[in-house]
């Protein structure tokens, strides 16, 4: 097996720690914090710390508890040059306590979970809910998620930015072909082939290794582990390592069952819970996230994320619509009025000024649908 390189945990534990400091010192009030993915999934330098934070309650305004998070971040960012790529953006989700506690989180989110501070026991006991929960459409809808967002010429390696990058561009190109296409995409379609929730890339390119494929798996596992400038494999181009990894996923997808799946009784009612809990999880971070694109440090580039938001601003509105339905309850109704909050077509630096003044003008909305379902 690969190892992980050495100097990776003690950075991101430090980060971790940086992190919470600032988020303490803003007065957020986060119970814990995790990332996702493994710690050996994380490379150093090219891995960014992709947190989620864990409230012990909602706060009693959102929007303002999000200008603390966004001045946490900031806080954070500026300690350090590296930290621009470390901590490229805020946290992507808020979820309570409570939420977790009732399994309200996707149990294949929760099973990439790991622990940047807080309370590991908790953390072990949600992790083993996540593991022996039945297998369900949400995974199949997770997992394909996954591939549909990647495969089929979608992953565009020009469209992995390097702005915040300081240090071995050529390295971090070769890292984001590898890390960001080839080892996702694995992970999804180990997970579909095999219906295990993987905790991370690297578990599943070590665990799942199909006949005839062993040599590819072992090979773009050390690459994504190659972190010394004279290694040899780092002297691969990154188009031609794109290359071979598009050859190497259309084999592995020959893997992948066709996606059929049936609903069991009580499990629509489970994911419509689920679907409101995981998308007010994300927009309950989207202020903070904007505020910190529009307000960077200086030096720090935040135009590729801007243009990022819109994919998870569809998305979200995609479930917000179907959980609104006829919009015959209270609560489906309100789902309505958020998606009609969300901008609909391309983001750009004007667009989230817009979404964020709406947002402010209907600040009940916001706060009633983030705070819903959250104690």
């Amino acid at each position: 097996m690969t190892a992980a390189p050495a100097e990776a945990a003690p950075l991101y534990a430090a980060l971790g720690a940086l992190y919470e400091s600032e988020l303490n010192a803003y007065g957020t009030n986060a119970a814990m914090l995790i990332h996702k993915w493994r710690r050996d999934d994380l490379v150093a330098p090219h891995s960014d710390l992709d947190i989620r934070v864990v409230l012990m309650r909602a706060p009693e305004d959102w929007q303002e508890w999000n200008g603390r998070l966004a001045a946490a971040h900031t806080a954070a960012v500026i300690r350090d040059i590296a930290n621009r790529r470390l901590l490229e953006h805020p946290p992507g989700f808020a979820f309570t306590v409570s939420e977790v506690d009732r399994r309200r989180v996707s149990p294949p989110e929760l099973a990439t979970w790991s622990l940047l501070r807080g309370d590991a026991r908790a953390l072990r006991h949600w992790k083993g809910h996540a593991r022996t929960s039945p297998w369900s459409h949400q995974d199949e809808n997770f997992y394909r998620g996954i591939l549909a967002s990647r495969l089929g010429g979608r992953y565009q390696l020009s469209a992995d930015s390097t702005d915040n990058v300081y240090l071995d561009l050529s390295g971090y190109r070769r890292h984001c072909v590898v890390w960001h296409y080839l080892a996702p995409c694995w992970f999804a379609a180990a997970a579909l082939a095999t219906r295990t929730r993987f905790p991370g890339k690297s578990a599943a390119l070590t665990q799942w290794r199909p006949n005839g494929l062993e040599r590819q798996a072992e090979m773009f596992l050390r690459h994504a582990r190659a972190t010394e400038p004279d290694d040899a494999r780092r002297t691969v181009a990154a188009q031609n390592l794109l290359s071979t990894a598009h050859a190497t996923l259309r084999a592995a997808m020959r893997q992948v069952p066709t996606p059929i799946i049936s609903t069991g009784p009580g499990e629509a009612g489970s994911s419509s819970a689920t679907s409101w809990t995981m998308t007010a999880a994300m927009l309950r971070v989207r202020v903070a996230r904007w505020l910190y694109y529009l307000d960077p440090p200086p030096g720090t580039a935040t135009g590729y994320l801007i243009t990022r938001e819109a994919k998870e601003l569809r998305a979200a509105a995609e479930v917000l619509r179907a959980l609104a339905g006829d919009e015959a309850t209270a609560a489906q109704r309100l789902a309505a009025r958020m998606a009609a909050l969300l901008p609909p077509g391309p983001t750009t630096a004007e667009v989230l000024r817009d979404t964020l003044a709406a947002w402010q003008r209907h600040r009940t909305v916001v706060q009633d649908f983030l705070t819903l379902h959250a104690t």
